[in-house]
């Protein structure tokens, strides 16, 4: 560790108890999730559901496309309503309906005032009040209950097939008609919807929250933020401005004198390494990125139209075979798959490199097994979602096959165990290449940090193999979010962190220290906020308060080094003035930056905006989430995979002049477009379900009625521009690749002509300039001071 030693233990601390946190208050969500009944009987002792049939419907909503058809719990789509919510207002309207007519021979809505508010205290007891008897494993409900369940469930049963009375009511919710034609599952679906109700609105304790925390919004019940909401909403706010406030201390008063800049070196180092097989066969892998890349950013043009059509692209009804939930899956599938393709094609780029210019024995063997596996796995999961959506894949395989039902973790099984062994079989490429540096002499702290999150990467992403097809929808979020949250938003920070810093110290523009250590207090920060902030996201999926402290704390701390990364991304932008080669790479930069500005306003403005306990109350399952959404997964990632396969690309391709002129197309109009989709439709619209939600409850912000009002409809028809000017940049940027990699400019050849030999000079320089103490070496240290094996190159 060296004179890194304190950064190390902090960073080790850091992980060593946010994941004693994480595991510690995930038994929590296994010990207190809402029971599944054994058994629901009526006072009269008559069966209505069981702890089988409701998880028949888990997997009957999950085959119809799950979270990409609606929500449960506010997790999921934006067009359908909010199950939940929406089943227990029909379900609430439904039995005062029936209890004005037993008392009073009419209909609630004919009632005075006085007999209203009765029958709503009435109500409220009724539907608060915990009947769950956990020592015979049965839910006791009363017989007007029962009634009212049954007409709830008679119209989810219409509605899921092609019941002619509810056909507008499906295009509006963007349903393609005989959602779910077999009519045992639709009733067993409904069931479930029941059950995820009934969580929401009884009361684990007496006297307390529900299973979820009050939520959803529902003035019926009484169903509003707790005490404990609003504690934790207030902690978060005051942490985050300490946690600022610290920081911007810390840099002012505590930070070292900045080290003397280093000059450059006269040709670009890497360049100077004769491009190994492996590297080489990247090409199709960039290709992948930007085909994947044009798919996706289309079929996110086509998701978007639907919201105006739910069943048609522009009068044709194409909701029979590609109806909203399948392009939505395949929307969101596809983002998941370029963007970890830029990722792993960089991590493979920088093996060769680590290992001092040299593949490992079969290393391009094992880099073309990689890619065809990742093109087994992408045509597979796409037909399963197909198939699964298209009712046609019988229901057992499903789950294995077809369409998990899971935002994110959508694609069937099999095909998620296959992307995992991918990534797994990429960390076994990367660590071929990284391990003999490692064993090398010399600095390795930087190259230990990036081999440290390249493992988290192999690893960390089979969190979503610990939940099954009937496991409880508490634990199976709980899990899910490992992989959306924790992998996603945690490690892949990490190694981009550690990659570019490994990248710039290997061009010689940053020194190994300065490059290390930011490195490593860049990782401690993003996981000291990254790693328990997971639980943010289930604060109302059926967990209890710990889990909101842990959360809403937390998840302050994760917005703390958002606010320097935009430094960061200048200072790394001002590199392209250190050296004349630095142009050649000045896109890749630009890209960079724009991850740093997406980083504070996306990921952490955006985040935090939605975060805190008491605001995401209101606008769990709204637009707002999709504008975080958008601004963060291609803000943030989508940017900085974009990044890493025009920096690849000029590698692979040294002859490569990138067109200025189509560059500049591709990302100012990219940038504007989904700033365009976010601030003239997603964010207006979101507001406006707030103060719908905030006032009439969820149920009334996702429902027909309000999504159709014109403003709203409007407002999604504005989004149209954004779309456009998005999908021209995406355009120009892909094109950018694809001439690259098939019609590369020879015009002007850049750096390749001078070989091993100036690398070599620059190296020895950097050595001699390493024997002083006081004179740190701008080399990265990959190749431990093997100075005959890049003479040998």
């Amino acid at each position: 560790m060296g004179q890194y030693r304190k950064l190390w233990w902090t960073l080790i601390g850091i992980l060593a108890v946010t994941f004693a946190l994480l595991g510690y208050v995930g038994t929590e969500v296994y010990r207190k999730a809402p029971p599944i009944p054994g058994q629901v009987v009526t006072e009269n002792n008559q069966l209505l559901m069981t702890r089988d049939s409701i998880l028949d419907g888990q997997t009957a909503w999950q085959s119809v496309g799950g979270m990409q058809l609606g929500s449960i719990w506010g997790h999921g789509a934006y067009q359908a309503p909010d199950w939940t919510a929406d089943w227990l207002h029909r379900e609430l309207n439904a039995w005062l309906d029936l209890a004005a007519g037993d008392e009073y021979g009419v209909d609630y809505a004919d009632l005075d005032g006085r007999r209203q508010n009765a029958l709503q205290y009435e109500l409220k007891t009724a539907y608060r009040t915990n009947t769950y008897h956990a020592d015979t494993d049965t839910l006791v409900i009363s017989e007007r209950r029962a009634q009212a369940i049954a007409q709830t469930a008679d119209y989810y049963s219409r509605l899921f097939s092609d019941a002619p009375e509810l056909q507008g009511t499906r295009e509006n919710y963007a349903m393609k008609e005989n959602t779910l034609p077999d009519r045992e599952r639709r009733e067993q679906m409904a069931q479930f919807f029941f059950w995820t109700a009934w969580a929401a609105a009884t009361e684990r304790y007496a006297d307390g929250a529900t299973y979820t925390n009050n939520w959803p919004h529902e003035p019926l019940i009484d169903n509003k933020p707790t005490a404990e909401n609003i504690v934790w909403s207030i902690a978060s706010v005051v942490l985050l401005i300490a946690g600022v406030g610290l920081l911007v201390w810390g840099w002012a008063f505590l930070r070292r004198e900045d080290e003397e800049e280093l000059p450059a070196p006269a040709e670009d180092p890497i360049t100077t390494f004769a491009l190994t097989p492996s590297q080489k066969a990247l090409g199709k892998y960039l290709f992948v990125v930007v085909a994947l890349f044009t798919a996706q950013v289309f079929l996110g043009g086509f998701t978007a139209h639907y919201t105006v059509e739910g069943q048609s692209f522009y009068g044709i009804n194409v909701s029979e075979w590609f109806p909203y939930s399948l392009v939505r899956t395949w929307h969101i599938q596809a983002a998941l798959f370029w963007i970890a393709t830029g990722f792993l094609a960089a991590g493979l780029f920088l093996a060769p490199v680590i290992n001092g210019g040299r593949d490992p024995k079969f290393q391009k063997l094992g880099v073309d097994i990689l890619f065809w596996a990742l093109i087994v796995v992408v045509v597979g999961s796409f037909a399963g979602n197909f198939l699964a959506i298209a009712q046609i894949m019988p229901a057992e395989w499903n789950f294995w096959l077809g369409h998990q039902g899971y935002e994110y973790v959508d694609l069937g099984r099999l095909w998620q165990i296959g992307k995992f062994l991918g990534v797994a079989f990429w960390l076994v490429l990367m660590l071929r290449g990284i391990g003999p540096a490692l064993r090398q002499p010399g600095d390795k702290n930087l190259l230990a940090l990036l081999t440290a999150s390249v493992i988290a990467i192999g690893l960390f992403y089979g969190a979503g193999l610990a939940y099954g097809e009937r496991t409880h929808i508490s634990v199976m979020e709980y899990w899910r979010w490992w992989v959306v949250h924790l992998w996603v938003e945690g490690f892949f920070e990490v190694f981009a962190t550690a990659a570019l810093a490994f990248i710039f110290c290997s061009m010689g523009l940053v020194s190994r220290t300065m490059a290390t250590a930011a490195s490593l207090a860049s990782a401690s920060l993003f996981m000291l906020g990254g790693v328990p902030g997971t639980f943010h996201h289930l604060y109302f999926s059926g967990t209890t308060t710990p889990v909101m402290a842990v959360g809403a704390t937390f998840s302050a701390l994760e917005v703390v080094p958002l606010v320097v990364l935009g430094y960061e991304a200048w200072e790394n932008w001002r590199l392209k003035h250190a050296a004349p080669w630095m142009q050649n790479i000045k896109w890749p930069l630009l890209f960079f930056v724009g991850v740093a500005f997406w980083n504070m306003l996306g990921a952490g403005v955006l985040g935090f905006m939605i975060n805190p306990p008491i605001s995401l109350y209101y606008v769990q399952g709204l637009n707002t989430t999709a504008t975080h959404a958008h601004a963060a997964l291609f803000g943030v990632y989508g940017l900085l995979a974009l990044g890493f396969t025009l920096l690849v690309l000029r590698y692979i391709r040294p002859q490569l002049v990138f067109n200025d002129k189509l560059m500049s197309i591709g990302f100012w109009w990219l940038n504007i477009g989904l700033a365009m989709m976010l601030f003239t439709s997603l964010l207006p619209v979101g507001v406006i379900q707030f103060l719908a939600s905030a006032s009439e409850g969820m149920w009334y912000a996702r429902s027909e009625a309000f999504l159709q009002s014109d403003l709203l409809h409007n407002l999604r028809w504005v989004r149209t521009i954004g779309d456009v000017v998005f999908i021209v940049g995406a355009l120009a940027v892909c094109w950018q690749v694809v001439k690259g990699l098939f019609f590369p400019d020879a015009s002007e050849p850049v750096g390749a002509e001078s070989g091993a030999q100036t690398y070599a000079l620059a190296y020895a320089e950097s050595d001699q300039a390493a024997k002083s103490e006081n004179v740190d070496s701008a080399c990265c240290g990959n190749c431990g001071g093997n100075h005959q094996a890049k003479h040998n190159l």
